[in-house]
């Protein structure tokens, strides 16, 4: 898993309090006591610090301000799907991560990535005050993350993004490439001639989707085999049962690899009606290790990905802003991808 930020940057970042504590070199302690007008501190420190403030531009986040000061401990989670095993475990992830910390969390639900209603939502997700968590795994998550406004604490559990992000954008990540590689490389070494690969969506700004099939693609490319053309495909099992079908009645197919295990749940179905066995004809090859994964006929080959601990990086991030006026990035960070062989690989089929 990767974890990367400070703030976000849209042509700068913003000044943090810590910055202002630098320039006036005093503790964000000071700063803090400063802004909020604590009788405290020295006429001369205080005409410091406000000269650093007005020098840095510097503005203080009312929703970290309202965290800060104990007024609201809460976090809101603004996510297109709740039911989804990536998105519903990573929201588990966040809410133990603040639960531990005496945070409330509230989940708000984008309903597409139209601008007025994402809008709209992240209005009303931030009203309550407190930081936002978004989960930017489709076109209304990243959407959400274009549009949320620049004085807010906010941190996004993201797909892999196709070119690494600045340092100063606080996502989490896990690394779907490398991860696609390995599966794909297991089907090779099985003596497969190819592997064929039924893909997610993938959206825009952070592809996970694409770069699942950037890691599949690297591995077959390594080999030195052909690379077939991707089948695309969509999230649930009836896609990958559709998609299934099509596989199926191809001879040459012996190795899938599937960009979800909804996907692979659908294939495997497909194939058993087509009278393809598993993995004895044709080995299948999911992604995400959704608990029913390991206890399907076959019991399914599967990436593991620790989207728990992805959601409790994010958490950690946040609280980091809003604590601190910065990220603390969490360690040891969420386990690795894993690929867990099971029933539904084997050797190649002989010719």
């Amino acid at each position: 898993m990767s974890v990367t930020g400070h703030t976000r940057s849209g042509g700068g970042r913003p000044a943090s309090i810590r910055d202002v504590a630098t320039a006036a070199g005093v503790s964000h302690q000071t700063v803090s006591r400063v802004i909020n007008g604590h009788p405290s501190v020295r006429p001369a420190t205080r005409e410091r610090v406000e000269a650093a403030i007005a020098r840095l531009g510097f503005r203080r986040s009312a929703t970290a301000h309202a965290l800060a000061s104990g007024r609201s401990r809460t976090v809101t989670v603004l996510t297109s799907n709740t039911v989804h095993y990536g998105y519903a475990t990573a929201i588990k992830g966040i809410e133990e991560a603040a639960r531990a910390a005496s945070f409330a969390v509230g989940i708000h639900v984008l309903e597409s990535d139209d601008e007025r209603l994402v809008t709209e939502a992240l209005r009303r997700a931030t009203d309550p005050g407190g930081g936002l968590i978004l989960i930017a795994y489709d076109s209304p998550g990243v959407r959400a993350l274009e549009l949320a406004p620049a004085d807010i604490p906010l941190v996004a559990a993201v797909e892999t993004p196709a070119e690494p992000p600045s340092a100063l954008s606080p996502w989490v990540w896990t690394d779907d490439r490398a991860a696609a590689r390995e599966a794909t490389r297991h089907l090779l070494e099985l003596g497969h001639r190819t592997v064929h690969y039924l893909a997610i969506p993938s959206t825009t700004r952070t592809s996970g989707g694409a770069q699942r099939a950037a890691g599949w693609r690297d591995a077959l490319t390594h080999a030195g085999v052909p690379v077939p053309e991707p089948v695309e495909g969509g999230w649930e099992p009836a896609d990958g049962y559709a998609a299934g079908r099509l596989l199926a009645r191809d001879p040459d197919v012996t190795a899938v690899l599937c960009g979800n295990d909804d996907l692979a749940l659908g294939v495997l179905r497909a194939l058993r009606e087509a009278g393809r066995a598993v993995p004895d004809e044709v080995s299948v090859v999911g992604f995400d290790d959704a608990p029913h994964s390991a206890y399907l006929a076959p019991a399914l080959t599967t990436v593991r990905l620790d989207f728990a601990g992805v959601g409790r990086a994010c958490f950690a991030l946040l609280h980091g802003l809003v604590e601190q006026g910065e990220p603390i990035v969490p360690h040891p960070v969420a386990a690795a991808p894993r690929l867990i062989v099971r029933e539904s690989t084997g050797p190649a089929p002989t010719r």
